[in-house]
């Protein structure tokens, strides 16, 4: 049976070949321009290396909540462009136009701010966000012709450089996607007639990315798919032609025989109904392993799959394997790639009445991170 290397309790592995090629394939679906989306720590896949790894697949640019993070990159040595669009009241701009970020504007107090990190001979780079219907941050359609005119002004003495308009969408409906588009395109007229002329304008993340072929706009703005993951229910990362990157998994620890009627965990909430072996796998809510999934959770090993036997806990869980021959040290996996034969975190997500992008940003520090190339 497989088994990880001596001294490793918890490890994620990540295939930054799986990330690289998801990124080529959405550039060829979507003949567009890629955002690649690396918040949250690369959704738990690390911000560095799935940076690293995007920008090999061909993505233009990177996509960050904030500027802590866009800052991070830098110091990982990452000098592609770089865009952060979430800031808190008041914040100063000025570290972040000094080392080149990109600054996603949603308020003409945060115009004025990127406005005023300016140097004399360096404009501060923007991105103007309309608000389209989700009830987020952006700019207000009744506040877009004082904001737009502002900023061209500014354009105009070298403050700034507005270099896109972007917007989010609901992914309620195509409906629902097609209204909040329309409303895009009313508030870039709105900008053009103010005399700014952005060359990239990006609303569609990867669900829209791949079903909504009119929200492309020459530029896409990409998350969940880059890491092989499908933002749709019922289609699966194969159907998608994307490679989850990233598998989950930890050494079997502990080997209990016992009898039936034994019972597992806190509350035993599960006991045997037979004699059985016991296997203990050391991941649990402090790594991210939901609790909502006890009892629910897939497992795999030694090729074969299981399901956790009782609770979650903090650190660690129980899988009743029956008869099966399992001894210290071999696999557990929680999930990876599924054509591999492994659970997929969408399964893991629907055990925990939850999303897979939950599943891979809430991987704690605690679990070591490997990269890897397939």
């Amino acid at each position: 049976m497989s088994r990880l290397p001596a001294g490793v309790l918890r490890e994620a592995t990540v295939d930054v070949g799986a990330i690289a090629a998801n990124v080529r394939h959405l550039r060829r679906l979507t003949d567009s321009e890629v955002i690649a989306v690396v918040k949250a720590d690369g959704y738990g896949h690390g911000a560095v290396r799935s940076a690293a790894a995007a920008l090999d697949g061909g993505a233009a640019r990177l996509g960050v909540a904030d500027i802590g993070e866009a800052l991070a990159l830098r110091r990982g040595g990452i000098m592609a462009p770089i865009l952060a669009w979430l800031h808190a009241p008041g914040t100063s701009f000025v570290e972040a136009a000094s080392a080149g970020i990109e600054l996603g504007i949603s308020s003409f107090d945060q115009l004025l701010q990127a406005a005023a990190a300016a140097s004399s001979d360096r404009a501060v780079g923007v991105h103007l966000k309309l608000e389209t219907g989700l009830g987020r941050n952006g700019i207000a359609p009744e506040d877009y012709r004082v904001v737009f005119a502002e900023a061209a002004r500014l354009e105009r003495i070298g403050k700034l450089r507005v270099l896109g308009l972007f917007s989010h969408l609901s992914n309620a409906s195509a409906d629902d996607d097609r209204i909040a588009l329309r409303r895009f395109h009313d508030g870039a007229g709105v900008a053009a007639s103010a005399g700014l002329a952005p060359h990239l304008r990006h609303v569609a993340a990867t669900h829209a990315a791949i079903e909504l072929p009119e929200a492309r706009l020459g530029c896409v703005r990409v998350g969940i798919g880059i890491y092989g993951l499908s933002p749709f229910a019922g289609r699966s990362s194969a159907d998608l032609g994307l490679r989850p990157a990233m598998t989950l998994r930890a050494p079997v620890a502990a080997v209990r025989r016992v009898p039936a009627g034994h019972g597992v965990s806190y509350g035993y909430d599960y006991r045997t109904d037979r004699d059985a072996t016991l296997a203990l796998v050391p991941l649990g809510y402090a790594d991210g392993v939901p609790r909502q999934a006890s009892g629910a959770g897939p497992v795999t090993i030694g090729g074969r799959r299981f399901t956790i036997a009782g609770r979650v806990a903090m650190d660690q869980f129980v899988v009743d394997v029956g008869d099966h021959p399992v001894a210290v040290g071999d696999e557990a996996v929680l999930f990876g790639d599924p054509t591999l034969g492994v659970p997929a975190a969408d399964e893991w997500a629907d055990a925990a009445g939850t999303i897979n992008y939950e599943i891979v940003t809430r991987v704690g520090p605690r679990v070591s991170r490997r990269q890897v190339s397939a």
